[in-house]
């Protein structure tokens, strides 16, 4: 097996090997049933690095070109005529790829919110656990929808996550999966809108959740936030019997539910027969104090419904929800719901369930919170010193904080000022119920996405914008 590879090609080194072995298995010179050099071997012919090699060896296998078993290495699979690459002479010419719309011109930052940067995503491990998984499936997985529930290897280390990392101690048959946190609050809907009319919300709050809800059909009750959280004097006034809360992370404020607060929401579900749906969004994310316990986690008998997603620490693209349901609710839905398709994808789940296994993972979440810590605290630290007459609230957690302007700038004019100066910042207005008790003085950043150059460009001129030192 010859590979050449070129230090002037740009391409990178892994697609170069990943190509070159293609070909020749399409062009018939590797043999089906034909045994790949071991990636040790070939790396140290090739002078790359090993994980160049698996990385090429991973997208083979991934395509079908190859095929990997325990003991045995990487094997040449048997390829159907129509996958053959058409004869040179014959070829047909491609059609040229359009180009992507262009980005929004002119601008030099945008404080984008729930936007990942691309750089920590593990793509080569990815690559690796995908063949990996394929390896393991049977052509059997792929003939059935499989349960709606998901796949129960994944909901077990999806129970063993959450009992290392929040302390929810769940069993897998209580655990479901979704495609995203909207589909997880359609599910929930349709389960609780029998038993239940009105759904209590935080005001202001998450958009999607409300607008989940009325669609629904529940009648959607707005409740204050407070700095330590939702106002449960105003829940009890509400005459909810289900709430939706963003404890960890308050959704936009920021604001981190207090543990007194916690006991008293707690309080409230077992006084009232109510129920309690936790979204532990950015829990992941606390920087300089330890996270406070989960609500789940304070009475696990309670009637709470814990809701967790891997979109703010692995991927939004991947669409990876959870809920974690009560016995009652759990029993119900297999009642009524079990014949449900599942929603997220079969090797999608098994990937998952190959990496939450693993070791990488607990290091990936390292990795990710150290380095949005870092840009949290360049942001803060440039926002301080350009800007110190306008207050942060919500930092130390999470991946946006609120800005709010002194008199006499408002939310409109913080927006097109920035706009002229090439930043774009996101308005606070819309995630109100209740606009009048909206200051309207308040703009949304979120930093997750930025390099640290780009927080501190997009500060200065935002300083330009409107003002600062």
């Amino acid at each position: 097996m010859l590979i050449l590879l070129k230090e002037e090609d740009k391409q990178p080194l892994y697609m170069q090997i990943y190509r070159q072995i293609r070909d020749q298995i399409t062009a018939g010179q590797l043999p089906p049933g034909q045994r790949l050099p071991s990636t040790r071997s070939l790396s140290a012919e090739l002078a790359v690095g090993r994980n160049t090699v698996e990385s090429a060896y991973a997208q083979l296998a991934v395509e079908g070109y190859v095929a990997s078993r325990p003991g045995s290495g990487h094997i040449v699979q048997k390829i159907p005529q129509l996958a053959l690459a058409p004869r040179p002479d014959t070829a047909p010419k491609a059609r040229p790829v359009p180009p992507p719309p262009p980005a929004a011109g002119g601008l030099l930052c945008d404080f984008q919110y729930g936007h990942l940067d691309a750089r920590d995503f593990p793509l080569n491990l990815w690559r690796r656990l995908t063949a990996q998984a394929l390896a393991e499936l049977s052509p059997e997985d792929f003939s059935v929808y499989g349960s709606g529930k998901g796949d129960y290897s994944l909901r077990w280390e999806i129970c063993q996550y959450l009992r290392r990392a929040r302390g929810v101690q769940c069993a897998p048959d209580q655990v479901m999966l979704c495609a995203g946190t909207t589909c997880a609050l359609g599910f929930l809907g349709q389960l609780l809108l029998p038993l239940h009319r009105h759904v209590a919300v935080e005001d202001p709050g998450y958009p999607n959740a409300r607008d989940t809800f009325s669609k629904c059909g529940f009648a959607v009750l707005p409740v204050p936030i407070e700095k330590d959280g939702l106002d449960v004097a105003a829940l009890y006034s509400s005459g909810a019997r289900v709430v939706y809360t963003t404890p960890s992370h308050q959704f936009p404020t920021g604001a981190v539910m207090s543990i007194q607060k916690r006991r008293r929401l707690l309080h409230w579900a077992r006084q009232t027969g109510g129920l309690i749906i936790e979204d532990d969004y950015d829990s992941e994310f606390r920087y300089h104090t330890r996270p406070v316990p989960s609500i789940a986690s304070i009475q696990p008998d309670a009637q709470v419904i814990y809701m967790g997603t891997l979109s703010k620490i692995l991927s939004p693209g991947l669409r990876a929800s959870y809920l974690v349901l009560p016995p009652a609710l759990a029993a119900r839905y297999e009642q009524q719901f079990d014949d449900h398709p599942a929603s997220v994808p079969i090797i999608e789940q098994k990937v998952l369930q190959l990496f939450l296994g693993s070791e990488q993972w607990e290091a990936h979440l390292r990795r990710a919170c150290t380095a949005n810590r870092k840009k949290h605290d360049l942001l803060i630290q440039c926002l301080k010193e350009a800007l110190p007459h306008f207050t942060i609230h919500g930092e130390n957690a999470g991946l946006h904080i609120l800005l709010q302007a002194p008199p006499p700038l408002g939310e409109n004019a913080l927006i097109s000022r920035a706009r002229e100066q090439g930043v774009r910042v996101y308005p606070v207005s819309r995630y109100w119920m209740n606009k009048q008790r909206y200051s309207g003085d308040m703009v949304l950043l979120g930093f997750g996405s930025l390099t640290e150059q780009q927080i501190r460009q997009g500060v200065a001129r935002l300083a330009q914008a409107w003002g600062g030192q």
